[in-house]
């Protein structure tokens, strides 16, 4: 029988080290590409064969302030975002090999606020990118 995919976001799967943040954007390894209004930073690291298993995916939501000044319309268009790659991340989990992982920030680029089917729309565009890239 064919085993459902998850589709709980757990803190796992979150980039919350300031040391992955600093491996991510300023190494020389990661790659970035847009659909607008979403601008996706990747970079794929091997795992070593440690006893803490990694997920295959760690991302980041970011939104700046300069887009909006108002942080209930930051948390609305992270909340999107969130919620756009939790339904669609298998798009991308399914094509990372075993001994790999890939670490993604997402960036808004806009100051607009976009429906919530477009940004999923967006966000399905750019991981199916980045699995095509693998």
């Amino acid at each position: 029988m064919v085993e459902k995919p998850s589709n709980s976001f757990p803190k796992q799967e979150r980039i919350c080290s300031k040391k992955l943040m600093d491996r991510l954007f300023n190494g020389r390894e990661s790659h970035a590409m847009s659909a607008y209004p979403i601008r996706v930073i990747y970079r794929f690291e091997t795992q070593e064969g440690g006893d803490d298993e990694l997920p295959k995916a760690q991302v980041l939501m970011s939104v700046p302030k300069k887009c909006f000044k108002r942080a209930v319309k930051r948390n609305r268009v992270k909340r999107q975002m969130r919620e756009a790659y939790r339904c669609n991340r298998h798009l991308l989990t399914a094509q990372v090999p075993e001994n790999k992982s890939v670490l993604i920030a997402f960036v808004w680029l806009d100051a607009a606020l976009y429906p919530t089917k477009e940004v999923a729309e967006k966000m399905k565009n750019l991981l199916q990118r980045i699995s095509e890239k693998l």
